[in-house]
């Protein structure tokens, strides 16, 4: 089990990109939260396995208006018995 932070960068807002986040990680039994920040990026922190991890990834890029250009991605200390993903 790891937990990585990952802010996208690009037109990541107001495309469903956390909807989409949500719905794959929850697919996929990833958990974490995602949420907008204020200069027009996307913080996520997941968790679970890196096929998972990796999927949840891929369901955003496949979003039909997301565009990420570009990606920060650090692994962090997981959290334990940690069981949703919800958007902040």
């Amino acid at each position: 089990m790891i937990r990585k932070r990952i802010v996208f960068h690009g037109w990541v807002q107001g495309v469903g990109l956390r909807y989409r986040a949500r719905h794959a990680a929850e697919r996929l039994g990833a958990t974490g939260w995602v949420r907008n920040e204020y200069d027009g990026s996307v913080t996520m922190e997941i968790q679970g396995t890196e096929e998972q991890i990796d999927g949840v990834i891929l369901a955003i890029e496949r979003g039909r208006y997301v565009k990420i250009e570009k990606m920060d991605v650090e692994t962090i200390p997981a959290v334990p018995h940690e069981q949703d993903f919800w958007t902040r």
